[in-house]
């Protein structure tokens, strides 16, 4: 039986040894800081460097490429393969398709409602939600073009940072329940620079919970990324700016218990635990396959 040379081996540099000792739980941190946060800034540079309407073609350019990137289509070749795991490369039959986007309205649906059923409990903090965003300035166009492109950069790069590159991991070791806090944890930690987080708390870790139950029930990240940026239209177009509306309902304890509390609690009910239960049947259908 013959040694190989240690001349002939596979060197392995000082900065992957380091990265081969450090924690799990630091791995995934500096993954979704970088995979995830450094990636949605991206747009934030090149609305900065590039006027007007070219911005929105080159920020169409730039979520491009990081799709190619992070899911292992592009890039060095030695480490596809670890990108299209971390990125939940899986097809998805037509039947899981269609329950995907049923659970992705769902999900929508229960974030939304949870949230008017908050502000009909405590006043809304319209100063923590705005943004800043300026579009009273922009044309009707220019302001849906960049609410778009904005939910469309959130729901990529966190879902990629946050169900991908940060749970995987850490579903290998921890598991998938204990993966799945942990990550919902993190969610919280890398939101709490926001203004309007303090009333939130609650509402991120849980639909961090249901986001990675998402990820891991279909064993892709394409269905939370469609639910992520379809609620981040919502948010970004009602919560965070008046562009599609304003929210004007005063608490309960001033208004009573009424109609309008009492239809968006019922939505909050049923759509949360329609969400829960379509998660099982989605598993049960993926044993099918």
């Amino acid at each position: 039986m013959t040694t190989l040379d240690k001349s002939t081996q596979p060197q392995i540099s000082g900065l992957a040894k380091v990265w081969q000792r450090t924690p799990v739980l630091i791995k995934a941190i500096l993954m979704i800081a970088l995979v995830g946060i450094v990636g949605a800034n991206g747009i934030g540079v090149i609305a900065a460097l590039i006027p007007g309407p070219l911005a929105l073609i080159a920020m169409l350019a730039y979520l491009f490429l990081y799709w190619k990137f992070f899911s292992g289509s592009w890039g060095p070749k030695k480490t596809a393969e670890t990108r299209k795991e971390f990125f939940r490369a899986g097809s998805l039959s037509p039947r899981l398709w269609k329950w995907s986007l049923l659970l992705a309205a769902l999900l929508v649906l229960a974030w939304q409602s949870s949230m008017v059923v908050t502000f009909r409990l405590i006043q809304f903090p319209a100063d923590r939600f705005a943004q800043g965003f300026g579009f009273e300035s922009l044309p009707l166009w220019m302001a849906w073009a960049i609410i778009l492109i904005a939910a469309l950069s959130a729901g990529l790069t966190e879902e990629v940072g946050f169900r991908g590159y940060g749970l995987v991991p850490l579903e290998k070791r921890y598991g998938p329940i204990l993966a799945n806090i942990i990550i919902s944890v993190l969610f919280v930690v890398f939101h709490l620079n926001q203004a309007w987080s303090l009333p939130m708390l609650l509402h991120l870790f849980a639909v961090g919970l249901l986001a990675a139950a998402f990820a891991q029930a279909f064993g892709s990240l394409l269905p939370g990324i469609i639910a992520h940026t379809a609620l981040d239209i919502i948010n970004f177009s009602y919560w965070w700016s008046d562009i599609a509306g304003k929210f004007e309902y005063q608490p309960i304890a001033i208004t009573g218990i009424d109609l309008h509390f009492l239809v968006w609690t019922v939505l909050f009910t049923v759509s949360g635990v329609l969400f829960v239960w379509g998660l099982g049947k989605v598993k049960a259908v993926r044993l099918q396959i």
